[in-house]
């Protein structure tokens, strides 16, 4: 057999390293051929890497690369930029074993040397790059300015124009084509027509449906705040903003997300605020109602999206609902908002509050005020939608005033008497005395 380029000897030296003694010759001569011809074997496929790369050195990433091609299991480590020093040791009469020379460290040294920096926490956030198609003016997106400085610095070897003569017009003003702008412009005044409903409704339908509103959408939302925002005592004006809001929920052409935030604090003026139109006027409350439903409808369709919205809505009605500071318009408000997020949230957040609510309200109701009435109906809607018809009698053995009384200590002497009223106090009983 042919004697190859590694020795008999390393083969035996490898082989007692994994525990196999008393290797005989001739296999230690086979195991040798075989690994001289596998090491040829990668460092020729590594070659061509080394070729493709058009280097001349061969490099470890080659080695790992030609490992991976024979799919032989890869290199373990890491490198280093410093070179291997390696010695030279003799154990008897046998061939010089070659080792690495490894530094040695004073532990005094170590214990006194400094500590390395902290190194920064990882964190990763997301941003919108563009928006249907426009940059947003955000820190993480280059401005407008520094764009234009960019541009005209590459352009000035090619140009003999000086740059403080160059108009730099605004971005926005090449945003919507001419048709666009005339559309909202006509969008717009059709929507506050008032004298004109079918040309209104006309604009809501086409709202609703129009599948090339994408470049409209950032105008129409500030045009929807800028307008609720300046006309709080106009019922007719937030009435249509809400509709528009609906609208455009309501178009499945669009994509709304990334102005969800912006459309939110329309909808919850219109829900909470403490005055909405003219003051002695009692159609607010439709508008707020309203208001809940298109709230509602944000909800189901951006909940998952986004997933921090609804808990930040529901603290929000809630610190409004349990203000004593604020008018009851606002509590009405809030707890139609807090009805329509679902019945977990009035058993856990509005039915453990209606006793020390009803206290507040006992004497307003006594003489006879309006939106303490309004807000009492409020609360007794919110528990009555707690009701479930498919749930089976849990009460069975009890009388009537045992229950009246278990239900006054957890709701309160008025609102129990006006769920009964109601004819709806034994099945909210059946499930509020379940809990």
């Amino acid at each position: 057999m042919q004697q190859g380029v590694l020795s008999n000897d390393t083969i035996k030296d490898a082989a007692e390293n994994l525990g196999i003694a008393n290797l005989s010759e001739e296999v230690s001569k086979a195991l040798a051929l075989d690994v001289e011809y596998r090491m040829k074997e990668v460092i020729q496929e590594a070659m061509k890497f080394m070729r493709h790369a058009k280097r001349t050195i061969l490099s470890t990433n080659d080695i790992s690369h030609a490992l991976r091609t024979l799919k032989l299991e890869p290199l373990y480590g890491y490198g280093s930029s410093r070179p291997m020093n390696f010695r030279e040791a003799h154990y008897g009469q046998s061939h010089p074993i070659y080792y690495l020379d490894d530094d040695e460290i004073e532990f005094e040294k170590v214990i006194n040397s400094p500590l390395p920096k902290v190194p920064r926490e990882v964190a990763m956030t997301a941003h919108w790059l563009a928006i249907e198609g426009v940059q947003p003016s955000i820190p993480q997106n280059p401005t407008v300015d520094a764009t234009t400085t960019f541009s005209s610095s590459s352009e000035g070897g090619k140009n003999s124009i000086s740059s403080s003569a160059t108009e730099v017009k605004p971005l926005v003003k090449h945003v919507l084509s001419e048709e666009l702008q005339i559309y909202f412009d006509r969008v717009s005044k059709a929507l506050l027509d008032q004298d004109n409903e079918s040309l209104r409704n006309a604009a809501l339908a086409s709202l609703s449906h129009d599948p090339g509103l994408h470049q409209l959408l950032p105008y129409l939302v500030q045009y929807i705040a800028e307008k609720v925002t300046h006309n709080l005592k106009s019922l007719s004006i937030l009435q249509i903003m809400m509709q528009t809001v609906y609208a455009l929920l309501s178009n499945p052409n669009l994509f709304l997300e990334p102005y969800v935030h912006q459309l939110v604090p329309s909808v919850l003026t219109c829900l909470i605020s403490k005055r909405l139109g003219p003051d002695l006027n009692r159609e607010h409350y439709q508008l707020r109602d309203y208001s809940a439903s298109i709230l509602k409808l944000l909800l189901d369709k951006f909940s998952d999206s986004y997933h921090t919205l609804k808990p930040r809505i529901t603290r929000t009605l809630l610190k409004a609902f349990l203000d004593n500071k604020k008018p009851f318009t606002t509590h009405y408000g809030a707890l139609r908002g807090l009805t329509i997020l679902g019945r977990e949230v009035v058993r856990v957040l509005i039915a453990p509050n209606a006793i020390a609510y009803s206290v507040l309200i006992e004497k307003e109701i006594n003489d006879g005020n309006f939106e303490a009435e309004k807000v009492l109906i409020s609360i007794t809607d919110s528990l009555e939608s707690l009701v479930d018809p498919e749930l089976s009698d849990l009460l069975q053995g009890k009388s009537e005033e045992e229950i009246i009384m278990a239900m006054t200590e957890k709701l309160g002497q008025l609102v129990v008497r006006r769920l009964w009223s109601n004819g709806k106090g034994m099945q909210v009983a059946n499930t509020m005395l379940d809990i």
